[in-house]
């Protein structure tokens, strides 16, 4: 009798143990998955670094944009889109860097085909005002607006088989319009001014139209070039043939002055080992 007992109790607070293990992650899929967790909480959430951290890294991975969207609904609320970075983000975290006095460089992890001219321009300024020695490694690729941030740092590593370059603007879109006749389908122009609706894709692109955004396209391809140009201390006019918006693999970009080495984030944790004479312990923002 006393055995059976015993095997009842043994089985009781083995159920316990599991019922509280369950309650408690699920309080934490609660917090973190729900609205109880909100996304300005996700993004001011505190780094967390081991004791003796003094190299910073921050990933540059994804769609680089000004800012994060608050998720709609429960099916969107990823809490984050893992696709895409912000300034916003990147800047608060360069400045809590640069005022940290244990951190002594930064690293930037890029993989990214680019995005938001100015969330790329934003985030190259933040990183050209640092003190503290700025190292870029490139993953898979640094195109676009993604290289224009890399090209703010003091050194730049990529992979032999890294995507680099891309340096040049687009405002390509689908066009509609025939499609849409062809439906029966009419555009309705309600505007107060002929260029309010431009480059709307239910409707053709008029030859005025499409040299006003031709306008800015070339206002803001020279300013890329001139950036790259002035951040990688290159001829201009070099610069200029190369923003043709095609990119190079790693060793063409180093050959032309786009990267200065072939390597990967331990190459650039032993340029820190050797530069700043210390042993890069690595915490990731």
């Amino acid at each position: 009798m006393k055995e059976k007992i015993k095997k009842i109790f043994i089985s009781i607070f083995f159920v316990s143990i599991a019922l509280t293990m369950a309650m408690y992650w699920y309080d934490q899929y609660v917090y973190y998955f729900t609205d109880e967790y909100s996304f300005d909480e996700y993004l001011n959430e505190p780094i967390e670094c081991l004791e003796g951290s003094n190299v910073a890294v921050i990933n540059i991975h994804g769609e680089i944009v000004t800012y994060l969207s608050e998720p709609t609904s429960s099916e969107e609320s990823d809490l984050a889109p893992s696709d895409s970075v912000s300034s916003e983000y990147v800047i608060t975290q360069i400045d809590e860097i640069e005022k940290d006095d244990n951190i002594k460089a930064l690293i930037l992890d890029i993989d990214s085909v680019g995005g938001s001219p100015v969330a790329s321009e934003e985030i190259m300024n933040a990183i050209k005002k640092m003190v503290k020695p700025t190292i870029a490694v490139i993953r898979e690729s640094a195109d676009s607006g993604a290289y224009l941030i890399a090209s703010g740092t003091d050194k730049i590593y990529a992979s032999e088989m890294s995507d680099i370059g891309s340096i040049g603007v687009s405002m390509s879109y689908l066009d509609y319009s025939q499609m849409n006749k062809q439906e029966g389908i009419t555009y309705q122009q309600l505007s107060s001014g002929k260029f309010k609706d431009s480059g709307d894709p239910d409707k053709e692109l008029t030859a005025e139209e499409k040299e006003l955004f031709m306008r800015d396209i070339k206002i803001m391809h020279e300013a890329f070039v001139k950036r790259v140009s002035e951040n990688r201390g290159l001829d201009i006019e070099k610069v200029q043939k190369l923003a043709d918006g095609s990119t190079m693999l790693g060793q063409a970009a180093k050959e032309n002055g786009l990267i200065d080495e072939i390597g990967d984030l331990y190459s650039a944790e032993e340029w820190i080992k050797n530069e700043l004479k210390i042993e890069p312990q690595i915490c990731v923002y």
